[in-house]
């Protein structure tokens, strides 16, 4: 009888739960936790089937995919508030490995600091809804204000390559990536009282990361000849070709479910996902073969750092939210804003 009163709650906040993701999120989920389930009996059976093989680097990536998958479907499910703080702390950790790898003047430690000010400022702009605000605030007003404050220091060695570099990090960790927790937030106009920014954070994240793994898998198995060898010697045409084919595929089966695309809308996100991810992935590569470093960070085991694992997210994120908002027709605040009488 006990047992029985408290399954009860357990099942109506389950049910709770999919009622406001929607069905197919609410699967897919389930999903993705299944493959992680299978990824870890196998690896448990090869383990004891070959005792000896050194299977050290793949259990760290799968129990770091365990952490991952387990953080971002909480932030999911649990209320859009702790989403968007989700994704604010995700900024916050990848700008700040940016800066750690990338050197900056002694001078301009104070600018750094209104450039990490301005992650609240631009997360606030995404809980309010005001879109308006949220795509220009950083382009233009911190664009215009952290050279501003630089000028007030009086240094002006190094300059222009501080202003670039501060500037170029808040664009990729901060505006990039709060696109992600603005498509949160998106109701479409003749429908606002649905909610199915879940289903599209879902589509976006969970395609550029399988675009990753498919790119990798189809390069380790066909690659041979190299697509830029001199940015990331291990990406070959086959595993480019391979992972744009196998996202385009994935993204044509699951967008008219998880997003309410078209078949041909599905496949124009895919490609849109394949190839921005791709160019995120290697823009990043860049950067640390030019600082002559392996990983951003050491904060997930196999992975490296928050920075290794969204660098194709910097691309995809902001190329398929406005995909999105040219294909479907939102109702967001735009220059006016929320508190406009």
């Amino acid at each position: 009888m006990i047992l029985a009163s408290a399954e009860q709650p357990a099942a109506t906040w389950i049910s709770g739960i999919a009622t406001r993701l929607g069905e197919p999120v609410a699967w897919s989920i389930a999903g993705i936790f299944g493959l992680l389930v299978l990824a870890s009996i196998l690896l448990r059976t090869v383990k004891l089937v070959k005792p000896g093989l050194n299977l050290s680097e793949v259990s760290q990536r799968i129990t770091s995919w365990w952490i991952m998958a387990g953080v971002f479907t909480f932030a999911m499910v649990v209320d859009r508030t702790v989403s968007i703080i989700f994704f604010a702390f995700i900024s916050f950790v990848a700008m700040k490995e940016f800066f750690s790898l990338i050197p900056t003047r002694r001078a301009d430690r104070r600018v750094l600091f209104w450039a990490f000010l301005a992650i609240p400022v631009q997360y606030y702009w995404v809980a309010t809804e005001w879109y308006g605000m949220f795509i220009i605030f950083i382009p233009v007003y911190m664009f215009l204000l952290l050279p501003t404050r630089m000028v007030m220091i009086g240094k002006t060695e190094g300059f222009h390559r501080s202003a670039g570099t501060i500037h170029w990090g808040l664009m990729l960790t901060v505006y990039c990536i709060s696109h992600t927790a603005f498509l949160l937030i998106l109701r479409l106009k003749d429908q606002p009282n649905l909610t199915p920014g879940a289903g599209y954070v879902l589509f976006l994240v969970v395609l550029t990361q399988l675009n990753d793994v498919s790119q990798f898998l189809w390069g380790k198995s066909l690659g041979k000849r190299k697509i830029i060898p001199k940015v990331s010697p291990g990406k070959t045409w086959a595993g480019f070709l391979g992972g744009v084919g196998t996202t385009t595929v994935i993204a044509w089966l699951v967008g008219p479910h998880l997003v309410g695309f078209t078949p041909n809308q599905s496949i124009g996100a895919g490609l849109i996902i394949a190839i921005g991810g791709f160019i995120g992935d290697v823009n990043i590569s860049a950067v640390k073969r030019d600082l002559h470093v392996k990983d951003s960070g050491s904060i997930l085991p196999g992975h490296g750092g928050i920075l290794d694992r969204i660098d194709s997210l910097t691309y995809t994120a902001p190329l398929f939210f406005h995909y999105l908002y040219w294909v479907f027709t939102f109702q967001t605040f735009g220059t006016v804003g929320p508190f406009t009488p």
